[in-house]
């Protein structure tokens, strides 16, 4: 396929394209999550607060969330291809601002345009829902959401590793080539679909508000999920500085490798993308919700053991990605023709509770240490539950 050549909806995708969707969402979305395994080494290098070293993590999820906002809607105005390649050359510019700062306010400054730069993903996912034929639509979606999940995997392990080899900045630098080779990449594979909307940037905007008002299920679909997500989103925020004190008193490396036990959450997403519309979203959702509670009484109770928290990141990550993809997939046959606002709702809703995760994660560890950061994912999931609980 050309790289100048246009999608037809309903037509299908072919499978090279895929390949290429899912490869740039998990080198792309990567960014969000190196600096995971770094916030101990980062805290360390600035002489910081432990609440300072989590803001990289909380202004990256801020900035991620305030781009899928005002940034993914521009694809139904827009080129996207375009989109993407601006995005990939602020990325590739910030990441390496991060790698030569010298204070720690600047790495939290540009930890915030990394997450408004790196939401390439979620114009992905809508583009394989809507151009897919419709017997493939939920396994499509789930295939770039893998890709997704895998980057995000993969980011923990290799900035760990990095970081522990060749300190952190080191890291920074990589991240900035990659984006630089996905940028080559996007320019002659990726290619155009047609924009949804006709009208100004203002008033697409604005049509944000009259989706969320049409459909209740948007709205009830997108805070659920967002609560397991800054559920989840507590942990990885706390867990540097978790395996930095004792029982384990490891380093960044360690913490990466944990990261790599999630892999079952991403071997998941296309599993549950076949099976949605047979089980039912409502019971992927408690199903999900019941997995977090569980990973949050191992943490708890058992947290001084490497087996309950290899056990916990597993079944956490499974249970994320049955209540994302659950109450992702299916809200584009609301409204095909606005797929990328739908999405843009419900990704930024969703990365709201992201980022509320390490904000509270970051006060809960300063007030009470890993027991209180244990209460609060365990508080947040049974919101969670709660939400999902309600019939339809």
């Amino acid at each position: 396929m050309s790289a100048r050549s246009m999608l037809e909806p309903g037509a299908g995708i072919p499978t090279r394209l895929l390949a290429v969707l899912a490869t740039v969402a998990g080198v792309a979305v990567a960014n969000l999550y190196y600096n995971q395994p770094l916030l101990e080494m980062l805290r360390e290098q600035f002489a910081s607060t432990t609440l300072a070293a989590n803001r990289i993590a909380l202004y990256a999820q801020v900035g991620y969330a305030l781009g899928l906002l005002f940034v993914i809607p521009l694809a139904d105005l827009m080129s996207r291809r375009r989109i993407v390649v601006v995005n990939l050359a602020l990325l590739a510019a910030a990441l390496a601002g991060t790698a030569v700062a010298q204070r720690i306010e600047a790495v939290q400054g540009l930890s915030f345009l990394i997450g408004v730069c790196s939401v390439m993903p979620h114009l992905f996912i809508p583009l394989a829902a809507q151009y897919s034929t419709p017997e493939l639509k939920t396994r499509n979606v789930g295939i770039v959401l893998s890709g997704l999940l895998v980057g995000i995997l993969a980011s923990r392990v290799v900035s760990g590793a990095v970081g522990e080899l060749w300190g952190w900045r080191a890291m920074y630098w990589i991240a900035a080539g990659l984006m630089v080779a996905a940028s080559g990449v996007v320019v002659a594979l990726l290619p155009d679909a047609r924009p949804n909307f006709s009208g100004s940037y203002g008033e697409l905007m604005r049509s944000l508000l009259t989706l969320v008002r049409r459909y209740p299920v948007l709205r009830r679909y997108s805070v659920r999920a967002a609560c397991a997500f800054g559920s989840f989103m507590c942990f990885w925020a706390s867990l540097a500085f978790r395996m930095a004190g004792e029982p384990f008193c490891v380093g960044s490396d360690v913490v990466g490798l944990l990261g790599l036990c999630g892999v079952a959450g991403a071997l998941t997403a296309s599993v549950v993308g076949r099976w949605i519309e047979r089980v039912g979203v409502q019971r992927f959702n408690r199903a999900g919700c019941a997995m977090h509670l569980a990973a949050w009484v191992l943490f708890g109770v058992w947290g001084d053991s490497y087996v309950a928290l290899v056990a916990g990141i597993v079944v956490i990550d499974i249970g994320m990605q049955c209540i994302q993809l659950s109450n992702q997939a299916l809200l584009f046959d609301l409204e095909p023709s606005a797929s990328n606002r739908i999405n843009t709702i419900f990704m930024s809703i969703f990365f709201t509770g992201g980022a509320l995760g390490p904000f509270l994660s970051g006060v809960a560890w300063s007030a009470a240490g890993w027991g209180g950061v244990v209460a609060t994912g365990g508080v947040l999931t049974l919101v969670a539950l709660a939400l999902a609980a309600k019939k339809e």
